[in-house]
């Protein structure tokens, strides 16, 4: 961890640090993934999905636009990158799929950042090479705010080898 970051050396690491996320999160909790192609998001998400016991491969929903998994609380799992309007979202049922009992991962979701809810967790993903990433997650309300702190001290624990 660096500074309320997430230093993660390959997509092994990332894919690590979406389990502990999927171990931290909560029923209704949404997490707003950005960063360019590449960057991991999907990698995220798929450890999310193992850290929320999904069984299966987790692709990328870039022409379903919403695929939902399965766990011990569904995976919505969306990909905003082919929309190009939000008027597009009505849809997909996206409001309605956020209030679900479900956990959201929206990847892009910096294309729509108005008609993402006030509490969420963004993660920001900052390619530093072919094979380092930054991980910079932010709480937008009190929930999240609180995820992102369980989240970073998860993956604190799991690097010094404590674990939970």
């Amino acid at each position: 961890m660096t500074d309320g970051a997430i230093l993660s050396m390959d997509a092994a690491s990332t894919h690590r640090a979406g389990v502990l996320l999927g171990r931290v999160v909560e029923a209704g909790d949404v997490i707003a993934l950005a960063g360019g192609l590449g960057a991991g998001k999907t990698a995220l998400v798929q450890g999310l999905a193992a850290g929320l016991e999904v069984a299966g491969h987790v692709p990328s929903p870039t022409f379903n636009i919403l695929l939902v998994h399965p766990g011990i609380r569904p995976l919505n799992h969306f990909d905003l990158y082919r929309l190009e309007r939000p008027e597009q979202l009505v849809d997909i049922d996206f409001w309605e799929t956020l209030e679900s009992d479900g956990v959201s991962a929206i990847e892009w979701a910096d294309r729509f950042p108005g008609e993402l809810p006030a509490d969420r967790l963004d993660v920001v993903i900052d390619v530093v090479d072919e094979t380092t990433r930054t991980l910079r997650p932010q709480g937008t309300g009190p929930r999240s705010r609180v995820l992102a702190r369980r989240w970073l001290d998860a993956w604190d624990a799991d690097v010094r080898g404590v674990r939970r």
